[in-house]
């Protein structure tokens, strides 16, 4: 176990959770997208990153996932 400084890890200061209840399986699934990415960006901007970076490099992972999206694949997994 590694020791920590303070009393949260990374994980604790940028990771949101998503509430489970009242919501479809859309609905649930696009807000825990939306929150990983709002998170996603709220580090990346603490890294130093500018707005610019962030949009390229999130535009770049989504498109590559995307692109490698089987339908086939994923209905047997």
């Amino acid at each position: 176990m590694s020791e920590k400084s303070d009393k949260f890890s990374n994980h604790d200061l940028f990771v949101t959770e998503f509430p489970k209840n009242n919501y479809g399986i859309v609905d649930y699934l696009s807000g825990r997208v939306h929150f990983a990415l709002l998170d996603q960006m709220k580090f990346m901007t603490t890294s130093g990153m500018t707005k610019t970076q962030i949009k390229e490099t999130i535009l770049t992972n989504i498109s590559e996932i995307i692109k490698n999206f089987d339908p086939q694949k994923s209905k047997s997994s």
